[in-house]
């Protein structure tokens, strides 16, 4: 349980330095690991030693990036949680979209400060970049996908 418990800490730990809060990426990995796949919010809490207010608020995040999904527990009052094996997947494909509203932003972005102005080799950089993921990661999925007998 230790080494376990340490796993979903060092994920924790990498998700902070993404910019979300260290409860986020604790949940994260420990539902990558944890067994049975699906959890209570007390058995979120417990085994990460872990507020109800950090859990509850690091699986709304969860949730909403597509990662988790609360399930019902047959004879059981109440809901857990549980990470499907292809939600990375998904969450990718759905980000596309924003990268695209990024890329759209930086034009804008551009429109307002002109394409010679000082500001521009930033925005023009940040446009192309966005502009190339939204691009090319729909292909290196549905190739992962391919590679790896997904439908």
């Amino acid at each position: 349980m230790d080494e376990l418990r340490g796993y979903a800490e060092e994920v924790g730990l990498w998700s902070s330095r993404q910019g979300t809060p260290p409860a986020y990426g604790k949940l994260l990995g420990w539902l990558l690991i944890c067994d049975p796949p699906q959890q209570t919010s007390a058995e979120l809490a417990a085994a990460l030693d872990l507020s109800n207010g950090s859990v509850s608020t690091g699986m709304r995040m969860l949730e909403r990036s597509g990662l988790a999904r609360r399930v019902a527990i047959p004879g059981r009052r109440g809901h857990a949680y549980e990470i499907q094996p292809d939600a990375m997947i998904r969450a990718t494909t759905e980000a596309v979209p924003h990268w695209r509203t990024m890329a759209d932003l930086m034009r804008r972005g551009l429109d307002l400060v002109g394409a010679d102005s000082p500001q521009a080799a930033r925005l023009t950089m940040t446009r192309d970049f966005f502009d190339y993921i939204a691009d090319k990661l729909p292909a290196l999925i549905d190739d992962f996908k391919r590679d790896h007998n997904l439908s």
